[in-house]
């Protein structure tokens, strides 16, 4: 019975130390405050003057992302969706997956990244862009931005 009490708390312990692991990290409380909230949200592709939102929220000590910008008037797209995993002073760590369909990229076909990425800010723009910026479905450049609110 004692093995079996035993084995049942490494379990719930493994669980919670688990769940546990997954918080987002904040190392900048005044970052973290900046980012939560509804933001604009834009792929260069798509359009400076009609921008997507991004919303971050918190949920059990997790930042999430989301978001879109869409074309008007046609089918170009960037969608944003997951985990912010750290948050620093000038930068966030993001898990999740950006996807980008451009008509005259990638032969009009959704490009997608998925996993571990890094928004930053740079000199004294107001945005985090993403960092890594180079399209892996073509030879292209993408910026990626989420603007202060």
């Amino acid at each position: 019975m004692l093995k079996k009490l035993f084995a049942i708390g490494l379990i719930v312990f493994g669980l919670s130390f688990a769940a546990l692991a997954q918080k987002t990290v904040v190392n900048n409380a005044r970052a973290k405050s900046m980012l939560l909230g509804k933001h604009r949200f834009s792929l260069q592709w798509i359009s400076w003057d009609y921008f997507g939102a991004a919303t971050v929220t918190e949920r059990g000590g997790v930042l999430y992302v989301k978001g879109e910008q869409k074309q008007r008037g046609g089918s170009d797209f960037v969608r944003i969706d997951g985990r912010i995993k750290e948050v620093n002073a000038k930068d966030f760590r993001f898990d999740g997956s950006v996807v980008t369909q451009v008509s005259h990229i990638n032969g009009g076909e959704a490009c997608t990244r998925d996993g571990e990425m890094t928004f930053k800010i740079t000199g004294t723009r107001k945005y985090w862009r993403l960092a890594e910026m180079n399209n892996p479905c073509d030879g292209v450049t993408d910026y990626v931005d989420i603007f202060f609110r």
